[in-house]
């Protein structure tokens, strides 16, 4: 579950006005797991699999994820004001603030052959991680694709303590990106991109899949808790 928190993070934060269809094919290794992760992208949609057991699904437009438990053939659904809530109370616990200046990317000469691309790298550091990216200049259709990756970077569910680059400002095409956060590091590599037409089923929720509720949380609701007094049973006779 570990690869599917930060395949959701950094695999979706990585990557037309045509508005082409994509799918997006990458390795992921870190955080004790590892494995092929796919990303296939319709408009305002994206489809996460990571895990068989997970697929997760990402409107762009509205903010909602929608989780599905194909093991269980349940639905999650989380609106883009529960994941502010969520958001809220992990800034709060981690005690860390929201950085105010944007983040830079900045070039260290470095060079290297990925796959078969010439690529150049790059380093993006703030306070709560350090990412760098092994960018291809020459990537067929790159500017098309960074477009559409940067259409789906929204901030209802983005995390606001941690603020990746824009990547309309890339000069090109993550090939690699290892991003380092609260000791745990992330390799994303690469390997295919199609741009095949998807099908709208593939973002939407099968029909023999039951709806699972979750609940309500805030910041507020969190510190009544803190707050709220223990109950101590009393000793029987």
């Amino acid at each position: 579950m570990k690869l599917a928190g930060f395949s959701f993070l950094f695999g979706i934060c990585l990557i037309s006005f045509a508005r082409g269809d994509l799918t997006i094919v990458q390795k992921v290794e870190g955080a004790g797991q590892g494995g092929a992760v796919t990303i296939k992208i319709k408009g305002d949609k994206a489809r996460i699999e990571a895990t068989p057991q997970l697929t997760t699904i990402v409107d762009g437009k509205t903010g909602e994820m929608t989780n599905l438990m194909n093991d269980k053939k349940t639905v999650v659904r989380i609106s883009a004001e529960k994941m502010k809530a969520a958001r809220e109370m992990m800034s709060k616990f981690n005690g860390k603030e929201e950085p105010v200046d944007k983040p830079k990317l900045t070039p260290t000469g470095k060079k290297e052959t990925i796959n078969g691309y010439e690529t150049e790298q790059y380093v993006c550091e703030m306070p709560s991680f350090k990412a760098t990216y092994w960018i291809a200049a020459r990537y067929p259709d790159a500017a098309t694709i960074l477009r559409q990756l940067q259409s789906l970077n929204s901030e209802a569910w983005k995390p606001r303590n941690m603020r990746m680059p824009d990547y309309t400002d890339f000069p090109g095409l993550p090939i690699k990106t290892i991003v380092s956060m609260d000791g745990n590091q992330v390799t994303t590599v690469l390997t295919s991109i199609k741009q095949d037409p998807l099908s709208d089923a593939e973002f939407s929720v099968p029909q023999d899949f039951k709806e699972v509720k979750v609940p309500e949380m805030s910041a507020a609701s969190s510190q009544r808790n803190e707050n709220k007094p223990a109950t101590v049973a009393s000793p029987k006779p």
